[in-house]
């Protein structure tokens, strides 16, 4: 059918189709009518189909799930040895691998609760699960240092006896398997754009946190296998402990960070209001805001002033705009208000002739 003209000024022009439009609001009227469940898949929301890249999500999900089998092993390993040679670093270092199952796992499930796609409910999806699991791991990590402390403390007054020999076996395997572990994360550390994805960063600081603690337990064992000098047991697992405080605080910042929903790392505001002044037809931008949703997506609105003119200008206008945040900063979801100096803010597009003149 054609456009039919619904109204015209020599300022403006607003066209109309009203069987297209009105046969699929019947359409999708009838269908949820007929069937309520359908409701969240028929309509449509910004983040449904930008919220997950399934290749990317399944390697990551695959290697979570490798890297938590390993790590279980590892667990197990330094618990029994730890026990056997009676050496507080290397329980120190078993309760760090605990942390590290506890964050696998919680980045794992993060991970499947992101990918879910938005609905009526979050409209924005469910990224933000990650930034708490995130946030939860940090914490704990920042708790089990402090438990570490204590006990070595009480271990430099009341030294124990350590096997130094077999610890140093138990040490050194311990800091391959974490390795491998390290090395199957590393991959994923990055994402478009450059944007750190601060769960998977998470679970990677865990491992590496551990790899370096089973270096210390290994100088550790060395020491006490070839001097007897125990206190080097309790001395390695303070420095454990402060591996693992500085990288659970790295963790918790960021993850506040992005729940206080703090601009961006690596944004500036005069540079992003800049790089949308230089639009032809923008005027002028204020009351801009960008933050991010999770570490993978960042949200932009703005307000920007536009001169007046046809609908389909102002549309070019937009499309420009969203192109240049897209393409030079990664925004991937942005929310522009058009304003003009004639019209006074909150219109798009006015008509001179009108009382608002």
């Amino acid at each position: 059918m054609e456009s039919q003209r619904v109204q015209e000024s020599e300022d403006i022009l607003f066209i109309k189709r009203p069987s297209v439009l009105s046969y699929r609001l019947n359409w999708i009227s009838g269908t949820i009518a007929s069937n309520p469940r359908r409701r969240r898949k028929e309509l449509r929301f910004p983040f449904r189909e930008t919220t997950v890249k399934p290749h990317t999500s399944h390697a990551v999900e695959r290697s979570f799930l490798l890297s938590l089998a390993l790590t279980i092993f590892i667990l197990v390993v330094e618990v029994i040895g730890g026990l056997w040679t009676g050496s507080l670093a290397l329980l120190s270092d078993a309760a760090h691998v605990l942390l590290d199952v506890v964050s696998l796992g919680l980045s794992y499930a993060a991970l499947r609760f992101s990918s879910r796609p938005a609905d009526e409910e979050h409209t924005y999806g469910f990224h933000r699960f990650e930034v708490f699991a995130a946030l939860v791991n940090g914490t704990t990590l920042a708790l089990v240092s402090i438990a570490i402390f204590i006990e070595a403390y009480h271990r430099i007054y009341e030294p124990s006896p350590v096997k130094g020999l077999e610890l140093l076996l138990v040490a050194a395997f311990g800091l391959l398997v974490n390795l491998v572990v390290a090395f199957v994360l590393s991959g994923h550390q990055h994402h478009d754009h450059g944007a750190k994805d601060v769960n998977v960063r998470s679970a990677f600081l865990h491992v590496v946190g551990d790899a370096a603690s089973s270096v210390g337990v290994i100088v550790a064992a060395l020491v006490i296998w070839r001097t007897g000098w125990t206190l080097a047991d309790p001395i390695v697992s303070i420095f454990i402990g402060l591996l693992i405080i500085v990288s659970s605080l790295r963790v918790i910042r960021s993850s506040v960070h992005i729940l206080m929903e703090g601009v961006p790392e690596g944004f500036q505001i005069a540079d992003l209001a800049e790089a949308m002044g230089q639009v032809p037809g923008v005027e002028e931008v204020h009351d801009l805001h960008v933050w991010n949703l999770c570490s993978r997506h960042v949200v932009l609105s703005a307000h920007v002033v536009i001169a007046d003119q046809k609908l389909a200008s102002a549309g070019e206008i937009m499309d420009q705009l969203k192109r240049r945040l897209h393409d030079d900063f990664g925004v991937e979801h942005t929310t522009i208000q058009f304003e003009c100096h004639s019209c006074g803010q909150g219109t798009v597009i006015c008509d001179n002739n009108s009382s608002n003149g």
